[in-house]
């Protein structure tokens, strides 16, 4: 048995299933960059026979992504596979992670097949697989709620195909971590070849067990690969968080006794931009990369860390990443300052004219705020659409007028197709009547069913990091926009989200 845990990171595909979630190629390649220089082991990057979109992000990471292997995801077909397949031509590793469902009740009412259909497609599509690839990746969808004999027999037969890494997950979040760590050991023990292959477990959050749950897998079950999302990013309550897996096993190498390729340092950056990225908020009091999750309120905690950090802290914040946020940037700082940090930060541009560009819109912030912190710069860049395709509309400028007793005002001015547009509205506060003069000329009838205002850092002068989800026709989309001014940030947040309610990158749905 190996001591070394592998970390499969599904943020790019299983985290963009969260409802408005979903980011674009170049957003997705950004993450991608992040990720390498956290020493993932496997990037799941995305499911590319969901969408055009999905295919060309999981190209276009392939060919750029050297140290981590990359995978796609695919449904147990020859069409899903070949589609996969061509997507990571240019990866330096590649694999292909196939599923099936073979719980009865998935097999019943999702895919109207019976349990044989089902074994000899999961088989057939392995066998296919591992002709295209050397590494092929098997999941029994809804695995913990399927039959145990079924499943021996199936999982069985696909490491006899060429299945290289056995993946068991909870795909509904249904597992207690002594059964589903028991559940594991037993296929490990009746399925006569499973030895030949990597046992992996993927773990849903819905009963708040899923971290508990994957490291029950491994320490009982003896699983050796652990798939896992950035904050714990996924649909319905979430999936297993890679910074809490890593940071168990690291802090806890007594129990565990397994070694890790993770570069611990770049979590809380990753955790950052993955946040910044989706508009999906990290709580404080979030493990390992909450705002409070190194903080001390209490008179004898604190008198206890002034005295020894070890007597209240299990890990230190500087192991994680928390060093890296400190001021280091302001309107004296040069180009090439700021080049450098935004390389540290897993930031790529495409051109140099890209990087002046940016350039200069720091350099507009630094004027209008003395201290620029690093989720400034996340924000800035992707605020203002340095990495984003193709946008319909773009914000322009915005004044508003409020005072006691009057009804606010707003006039906005943004691009429609790149031609300029000007619209007026009344509101019950300032960000009403703005967002409101942008449907007066849009018109798009979605409905906001999130609003949420973060500052980024935390002073009176932060910038403010607002979200917006807007749905439309069953699809959900998140729109976030940043700048000191609120009802700025709010304009550019709708935008955005309208902007991601035009894409036609539909994707058909996959597995939890």
């Amino acid at each position: 048995m190996s001591d070394k845990l592998i970390i499969f990171d599904t943020t790019l595909r299983d985290g963009e299933q969260s409802p408005g979630a979903s980011m674009n190629k170049d957003e997705k390649l950004r993450i991608a960059r992040q990720l390498e220089r956290l020493k993932v082991d496997v990037i799941e990057a995305g499911f590319a026979a969901s969408s055009n979109g999905d295919f060309e992000a999981v190209q276009s990471i392939a060919g750029a992504i050297k140290d981590s292997t990359i995978c796609s995801l695919s449904r147990a077909n020859d069409r899903d596979i070949s589609r996969a397949a061509e997507a990571l031509k240019g990866a330096n590793s590649a694999r292909i992670h196939t599923f099936i469902a073979t719980s009865a009740l998935h097999m019943e009412k999702k895919l109207r097949m019976t349990p044989e259909e089902v074994f000899e497609q999961a088989r057939l599509s392995v066998r296919f697989a591992r002709n295209l690839v050397a590494d092929v990746e098997f999941s029994p969808e809804d695995g913990y709620r399927s039959d145990v004999d079924f499943l021996c027999r199936v999982l069985e037969a696909v490491i006899k195909e060429g299945a290289t890494t056995i993946n068991v997950p909870d795909t509904v979040g249904y597992a207690i971590p002594e059964l589903y760590g028991n559940f594991i050991k037993t296929l490990r023990e009746r399925v006569p070849n499973s030895d030949k292959a990597v046992w992996s477990v993927h773990c849903h959050n819905d009963l708040g067990m899923a971290v508990a749950n994957s490291l029950a897998g491994v320490k009982i079950g003896g699983a050796r690969q652990v798939e896992c999302t950035i904050n714990g990013l996924g649909e319905r309550a979430g999936n297993c968080s890679l910074e809490e897996i890593v940071m168990a096993v690291k802090t806890r190498r007594d129990y565990f006794g397994l070694d890790l390729n993770i570069d611990a340092k770049h979590i809380l950056a990753a955790s950052r931009m993955v946040s910044q990225t989706t508009g999906f908020v990290v709580q404080p009091n979030k493990a390992v990369v909450g705002a409070n999750a190194f903080a001390h309120a209490s008179g004898i905690h604190q008198d206890g860390v002034l005295k020894a950090r070890d007597t209240y802290e299990i890990m230190r914040a500087e192991d994680v990443g928390w060093t890296t946020n400190k001021i280091i940037l302001g309107k004296l700082s040069g180009r090439n300052a700021f080049k450098q940090r935004l390389q540290e930060l897993g930031v790529q541009m495409e051109s140099e004219a890209d990087i002046n560009s940016a350039f200069a819109r720091f350099k507009e912030l630094a004027d209008r705020k003395s201290e620029i912190f690093d989720e400034d710069i996340l924000a800035l860049v992707s605020d203002e659409g340095v990495t984003h395709d193709h946008e319909q509309y773009r914000f322009v400028s915005l004044s508003q007028h409020s005072e006691t007793g009057e009804r606010p005002q707003a006039s906005i001015v943004f691009t429609l197709d790149g031609k300029e547009v000007k619209s007026s509205s009344d509101g019950n506060g300032p960000v009403d009547a703005s967002l409101k003069a942008i449907e007066a000329q849009v018109h798009s009838g979605a409905e906001m069913v999130l609003y949420s205002v973060n500052a980024i850092s935390g002073s009176t002068e932060s910038q403010g990091e607002v979200t917006v989800r807007l749905q439309n026709s069953g699809r959900v989309v998140n729109g976030v926009g940043a700048d000191p001014d609120i009802i700025v940030a709010s304009a550019k947040a709708y935008l955005s989200a309208l902007n991601k309610l035009q894409s036609k990158a539909d994707s058909v749905a996959a597995q939890g």
